[in-house]
């Protein structure tokens, strides 16, 4: 089985804000369908921190740009804000930004059968499968993706 190795190098990507401050935003309960909105339901309940939301663990979580289309059956598409938590131990069907020859890649993480590959979420490109000698370093987790539209 190839080694899946964490990555360390320096210098490190920083790591979110241990303490940011809280930027709390309102928040509606009413989920919002696909059809015809209802006004009776435009009020806010609560409030939303986005740090609170996308941060699990603030001093093992980083932040990356998506640079590519490779992942785009994902949702994760190219100008995008990765959430990246290396805390998290990286397991079979996880989107992991890993690190081949020095050079950073966000792909899905397959094991089967003592074989490890990294698949991208987009038919146009081929997956990278690693042999029981190759080393293989997986940085961390995504956990989330941060999306913005042109507007």
């Amino acid at each position: 089985m190839a080694n899946i190795l964490p990555f360390r190098s320096t210098p490190q990507p920083r790591p979110a804000a241990p303490s940011p401050l809280p930027c709390p935003l309102p928040l509606l309960l009413h989920r919002i369908p696909a059809g015809f909105p209802s006004p009776a339901d435009e009020y806010a309940e609560s409030a939303l921190d986005l740090n609170t939301y996308l941060v699990r663990n603030k001093t093992a979580t980083f932040f990356f740009r998506v640079i590519g289309d490779s992942m785009t059956g994902a949702n994760i598409h190219d100008g995008d804000l990765l959430v990246v938590d290396r805390s998290i131990e990286p397991r079979h069907g996880h989107i992991v930004l890993a690190v081949i020859n020095n050079e950073y890649t966000v792909k899905r993480l397959h094991r089967l059968n003592g074989v490890i590959e990294l698949r991208a979420d987009n038919p146009a490109y081929p997956s990278l499968r690693f042999q029981e000698n190759d080393e293989v370093q997986i940085w961390g987790v995504v956990t989330g993706a941060v999306s913005r539209f042109a507007v």
